[in-house]
C-alpha cells in the first residue's frame, strides 16, 4: 500500500477523513518545529536578565531543561505515532483521556499560544527599531507587531506548501544567522575563555545562588517547546507516525544545541559581565553586537533576528489554527461550524486562522491602553503551555496505568513508565519554578502573577464548559486508548465543511 492511502488509512481508522494535503516534507516538519522554538528568539529575549540574574553559569539551564523536555517530546511521539491527527494536544488528550479533559487542555493550550503569539511579535518591535534607526515608541512596536502578525498570517493562507517552504527558510535563516553571529563574536570578540561558564561573578550576593539560578533558568525553561508543533500538523505530514517522533527529537536536539552555541558564544563576548549584574548594561546583547560589528552590521544581525521572529510567530499560528480546526471538526466549541470550515482551494482552515491571527493583534493593541495589562496577560503564555504539555503527560501517565500501550509505529517499550513518569515531574518543577513568587517587595497580585493569570484562564474555561456544553455534543471519538474500556462511540468518518 502507498504511503498515502496507508496513511488516509490510518486516519479513517481513527475515525476522520482529512481534507489538508500532505505536502509537508520530514525537513519541513522538523523546520516548523525548529522555528516555533527559535533559539535566535529565546536567547535574545531572556539572555539579559538571566545573565544578571544567576551570571554566566545560567547556561547549565539550557541544558538541564532540554534533557526534561526531551522526556516530555518522548511521551508525545509515542502519542502522535498511535494518533496522527490535527490539532495536537487537544486530540491528544481525547484519545488519553475524554472529552472533559481534553477541552480545558486545549483551551489552555489556545490561549498560551495566542498570548505567545502577541508576545514574540510585540517583542519583535523592539528589534525592528534599531534596524530603522529610530526610537523603540509604543506606536512603533505596536505597528511592527501588526505587521508580523499580518505577514505571518498571509503567509499561512498560501497554503501548507508555502508554510513549509517559508519554514525552511526561517530555518537555514537562523542556523545559519546563529553560526555565523556566534562563530564571529567566539573568533574576534571573545572576552573570557569556557572556563566563564563556572564563574557566577559574584552574583546574588545577599541571597542563595540556587534561587538566582532558579529564576535565571527561564532562559532554559522558555526556549524548550515548539516540538509539539511538528504533531500540529500531523494530517500534512506523509508518513507520520514515523517522521514526526524524529522530527520532535531533531527540533530538542538542534534547537537546543544552536541555543546554546549562541548563548555561549554572548556570555564569553560581554567584556564588562558585572555591569549587567549591577544594572548598568540592561542590553548586553545590542552591546556586544554593536562592538563586534558596528552599527551596520549589527543592523544586519538584527535583520536576520527579525526573520526569526517573523519564522517563529508564522509557526505558532500554524500550530493555533490546526488546534481551533480540530476543536471545530469535533464540534466541541462556540463558533465550531466556522472553525471547521476549510478552503478546498489553499488546504487550510480559513476562520481558524483568522483567529490566530486576530486575538494576538487585538492584545498588542491593548499595550496602546496599557503596557502593564499586555505583561499580565502574556505573563500566562509560557506557563500556559507547559500546564497543556503536563495535562497531556498526566493523561499518558493515567492511561498507561489503566492498561494502554502504544501501538504506533514510536514505542518506548519498557522505558515508556519511567519516561512518563520523569516527564511529569519535571514540568511540574518546572511550572513551580515559573510560578514562585520573586519580588517580595510587589503587590501580591504582581507577585503570583503567572500563577493568578492561569488560575483565571482555568476558571473561565470551567465556566464556559458549565455554561455551555459543546463538548457533550461532540459525537467524534474519544477515550479510545485504553483497552477494554466501554465502547464509548463508533468510529466514523468526519467530513468537515468545505469553503469554495
Amino acid at each position: 500500500m502507498h504511503h498515502s492511502e496507508h496513511d488516509d488509512a490510518h486516519l479513517a481508522s481513527l475515525g476522520y477523513t482529512s481534507e489538508f494535503r500532505r505536502d509537508m516534507s520530514p525537513w519541513a516538519n522538523f523546520s516548523l518545529g525548529f522555528t516555533y522554538l527559535s533559539p535566535v528568539v529565546g536567547i535574545y529575549t531572556v539572555f539579559a536578565v538571566s545573565l544578571a540574574l544567576a551570571g554566566p553559569p545560567m547556561i547549565w539551564s539550557l541544558l538541564i531543561v532540554g534533557v526534561g523536555q526531551l522526556l516530555v517530546a518522548l511521551v508525545f511521539s509515542e502519542i502522535v505515532a498511535q494518533f496522527p491527527v490535527a490539532g495536537g494536544v487537544y486530540p491528544w488528550a481525547r484519545r488519553l483521556w475524554g472529552k472533559k479533559w481534553a477541552w480545558m487542555t486545549g483551551w489552555v493550550y489556545l490561549l498560551a499560544l495566542l498570548t505567545t503569539i502577541a508576545s514574540v511579535t510585540y517583542t519583535a518591535g523592539f528589534y525592528v527599531a534599531p534596524v530603522l534607526g529610530i526610537e523603540a515608541s509604543t506606536d512603533t512596536v505596536i505597528i511592527c507587531g501588526l505587521a508580523t502578525i499580518l505577514l505571518a498570517t498571509l503567509i499561512n493562507f498560501l497554503g501548507t506548501r508555502v508554510l513549509a517552504m517559508a519554514a525552511v527558510i526561517g530555518f537555514t535563516a537562523e542556523i545559519v544567522g546563529a553560526l555565523a553571529v556566534g562563530g564571529w563574536l567566539l573568533i574576534a570578540h571573545r572576552h573570557h575563555g569556557v572556563g566563564v561558564i563556572f564563574d557566577s561573578f559574584g552574583a546574588a550576593p545577599h541571597g542563595s545562588y540556587v534561587s538566582a539560578f532558579l529564576a535565571a533558568s527561564l532562559i532554559g525553561i522558555y526556549q524548550y517547546y515548539g516540538f509539539e508543533a511538528c504533531g500540529d500538523v500531523a494530517e500534512e505530514v506523509p508518513n507520520p507516525g514515523r517522521l514526526i517522533p524524529k522530527a520532535m527529537r531533531r527540533t530538542i536536539y538542534i534547537g537546543g544545541a544552536a541555543a546554546t552555541f549562541v548563548c555561549l558564544a554572548f556570555t564569553m563576548s560581554v567584556a564588562n559581565i558585572g555591569a549587567v549584574l549591577d544594572g548598568s548594561d540592561p542590553d548586553p546583547i545590542n552591546t556586544v553586537l554593536v562592538e563586534a560589528f558596528g552599527s551596520v552590521g549589527s543592523r544586519l544581525v538584527l535583520c536576520v533576528v527579525l526573520i526569526s521572529f517573523l519564522s517563529c510567530a508564522m509557526s505558532l499560528q500554524a500550530a493555533a489554527s490546526r488546534l481551533a480546526y480540530s476543536y471545530g471538526r469535533d464540534d466541541m466549541i462556540l463558533g465550531s461550524s466556522l472553525f471547521k470550515r476549510f478552503s478546498a482551494k489553499r488546504a487550510v482552515p480559513p476562520y481558524a486562522l483568522i483567529l490566530a491571527g486576530v486575538v494576538p493583534a487585538l492584545i498588542v493593541l491593548l499595550s496602546r491602553v496599557s503596557t502593564d495589562a499586555v505583561t499580565k496577560i502574556v505573563s500566562f503564555a509560557a506557563f500556559g503551555i507547559y500546564l497543556g504539555f503536563q495535562m497531556v503527560v498526566f493523561a499518558a501517565l493515567r492511561a498507561r496505568l489503566k492498561g494502554w500501550e502504544p501501538s504506533g509505529a514510536y514505542r518506548l517499550g519498557k522505558w515508556g513508565l519511567p519516561v512518563n513518569i520523569a516527564a511529569l515531574v519535571y514540568g511540574v518543577g518546572a511550572m513551580v519554578n515559573m510560578a514562585w513568587p520573586r519580588t517580595p517587595d510587589a503587590a501580591w497580585y504582581d507577585n503570583y502573577l503567572v500563577l493568578l493569570s492561569a488560575a483565571v484562564v482555568v476558571v473561565i474555561g470551567v465556566v464556559y464548559m458549565a455554561l455551555h456544553r459543546s463538548y457533550g455534543r461532540s459525537n467524534a471519538p474519544f477515550n479510545d486508548a485504553i483497552p477494554d474500556s466501554e465502547p464509548l462511540i463508533a468510529p466514523h468518518l468526519l467530513e468537515p465543511e468545505v469553503v469554495q
